[in-house]
């Protein structure tokens, strides 16, 4: 069954453009999973919402969990956890 997902971002302290470049290489390897990243927004407003909200599409579960364990996504494990703070992942379902 196909996911359509939800990402929301929070950058750490300072991070802002860490977080955006670091989403910039992995996000390009959604396709190479059968993904497609449909929409990708950031934040113009100062608070404590995400600073960057994605939604992506995927063929199923299987091809998700193959994204998150590809070698060259946690070959960036200590980007990502220096960069972002806090990630949410929800699976949606457009209504427009």
């Amino acid at each position: 069954m196909a996911l359509e997902l939800c990402v929301l971002l929070w950058a750490s302290e300072g991070n802002e453009e860490a977080l955006s470049r670091y989403e910039d290489t992995v996000l390009a390897l959604v396709p190479k999973h059968g993904g497609k990243v449909v929409s990708r927004v950031r934040s113009r407003s100062q608070g404590d919402g995400p600073l960057e909200v994605q939604v992506i599409h995927m063929p199923d579960e299987s091809t998700l969990q193959a994204y998150m364990q590809d070698p060259e996504r946690l070959a960036l494990t200590d980007v990502h956890s220096e960069a972002v703070a806090r990630t949410e992942l929800l699976t949606v379902e457009t209504i427009v």
